[in-house]
């Protein structure tokens, strides 16, 4: 009877310590997600995540800016942020491989004044007060609108401020300009009548980086792969379904719907590979930021690049 009983124990033990081992097996993709990006929104939306072998631990962050300190401390695996912040990150020695690309509509990047202010161009803003964030979009369309226009950086003012700081300050008149990206254009024009002067077309490819922190792609390689692939996917439904999505995503986000709508109905977001147009576009920026100053060594981009993940959007 003892030997029953024993044997009963230790079968019970293994059906609990089953699942338990397999949970502990099971790979968790640490993702760090912004606004701009809402990969999250659209990759639940999509339903694209059922039935992946692996679970993702979404990490919230209002701009690039902490994106960027979460992928260097390796507190995420993977992280969403603009061109010009991915170069600053690698160009400060961390640990992180540009693993892919967002394309998007460039005048969802733009340079936005008052509705009642009398700019009109880039040479009206001398002596004006103009947003940035160091390492930012509004950083590099500012920087590279001033010098198609033969101006020095010093012709305008530049104040430091997070585009959530700045989208407070623009409509008080503390600030003369305001260079940034969606949802905050679609919030400024619909709510405030804020005009677009410049936007990101015909200035900076205003590419996306999907980077990863480099300790984690080994490890997480296959789970990594399968994530791109069904982020593409997402991506695309979100295209086929712009206006559902945008309610979807509105009401996530805590967004107006006519933001939401403005801003899905024109994004054109896509991603894909790092692929040699893209190389040359992070090579060309890299080297603009150096010029400008703006950036303080020169950087081989090719370095930081890992294109072992192409397949995956097939």
């Amino acid at each position: 009877m003892k030997l029953l009983f024993l044997l009963r124990r230790s079968l019970a033990a293994i059906a609990v310590a089953a699942p338990l081992a397999h949970a502990a097996d099971t790979t968790v993709l640490r993702v760090g997600d912004q606004n701009y990006y809402n990969v999250r929104a659209s990759v639940e939306a999509s339903g694209v995540l059922e039935g992946a072998p692996y679970t993702v631990d979404w990490k919230h962050f209002q701009s690039a800016a902490p994106v960027a300190e979460a992928l260097e401390a390796g507190a995420v695996d993977l992280g969403f942020l603009g061109d010009s912040g991915f170069i600053f990150l690698a160009a400060k020695g961390a640990p992180v491989k540009l693993i892919g690309v967002s394309r998007q509509n460039p005048d969802t990047i733009a340079l936005l004044v008052p509705k009642d202010s009398s700019v009109k161009t880039i040479e009206d803003l001398k002596g004006k007060k103009v947003a940035y964030w160091p390492g930012a979009w509004s950083q590099q369309l500012t920087l590279r609108a001033l010098e198609k226009a033969g101006l020095p950086q010093d012709y305008v003012e530049f104040v430091k401020l997070m585009p959530i700081d700045a989208a407070a300050a623009f409509p008080q008149g503390s600030i003369d300009a305001f260079p940034v990206w969606e949802p905050y254009i679609s919030q400024q024009t619909l709510f405030s009548g804020a005009k677009p002067i410049i936007t990101a077309k015909g200035l900076m490819p205003g590419l996306s980086s999907i980077a990863a922190n480099a300790d984690s792609i080994e490890p997480k390689r296959a789970a990594i792969a399968d994530f791109l692939g069904r982020l593409q996917k997402a991506r695309a439904w979100v295209e086929a379904n712009k206006e559902d999505y945008a309610d979807l995503w509105a009401k996530k986000a805590n967004l107006d719907q006519a933001v939401s709508r403005n801003w899905i109905g024109h994004a054109n977001m896509t991603v894909g590979p790092v692929d040699e147009q893209a190389a040359r576009d992070y090579q060309e920026t890299a080297d603009f930021l150096v010029e400008t100053g703006a950036l303080k060594q020169k950087i081989d981009t090719s370095s930081i690049i890992d294109t072992s993940f192409e397949k995956a959007f097939e």
